[in-house]
């Protein structure tokens, strides 16, 4: 069951393709920043996420290295989704994640998963939408 919308940050992806090694089909790598509100502060973020094409047209992706950072303290996070391109042009991902931090005002986002929608256009704006799992 999802609990209330922990967050919603709006960023600006930029992307870059690079060798998948898989059935010859294309992958990107994508650099986000922006900025939003999580678990009731302000913040900013940071992520490098890949992207690979699957046989079926759909992509799976994976942030390894993600920064949450506010005036309170920093958090990372790791997520993985699956998604597709728009007709726009942008894309639309549905997945999962979860953070790690030792700062106090951000401790609600340790110990739990994360379910998230991203939604970018053609020109990169994205915005990502997080909701934990209860």
């Amino acid at each position: 069951m999802l609990g209330d919308k922990a967050g919603t940050l709006t960023l600006k992806e930029t992307t870059k393709p690079i060798d998948s090694g898989k059935y010859g089909l294309p992958a990107f790598e994508t650099h986000n920043i922006g900025s939003g509100t999580l678990v009731g502060h302000e913040v900013q973020a940071r992520a490098t996420f890949t992207a690979e094409m699957r046989p079926d047209g759909s992509w799976i992706g994976y942030a390894s290295a993600g920064v949450i950072m506010c005036s309170e303290g920093v958090a990372t996070f790791k997520c993985m989704g699956v998604g597709n391109m728009t007709e726009s042009g942008g894309v639309m991902f549905h997945g999962g994640g979860s953070f790690e931090t030792t700062s106090n005002a951000l401790s609600e986002l340790n110990g739990k998963f994360y379910v998230f929608s991203y939604g970018s256009d053609a020109d990169g704006n994205a915005e990502w939408n997080l909701y934990p799992c209860v």
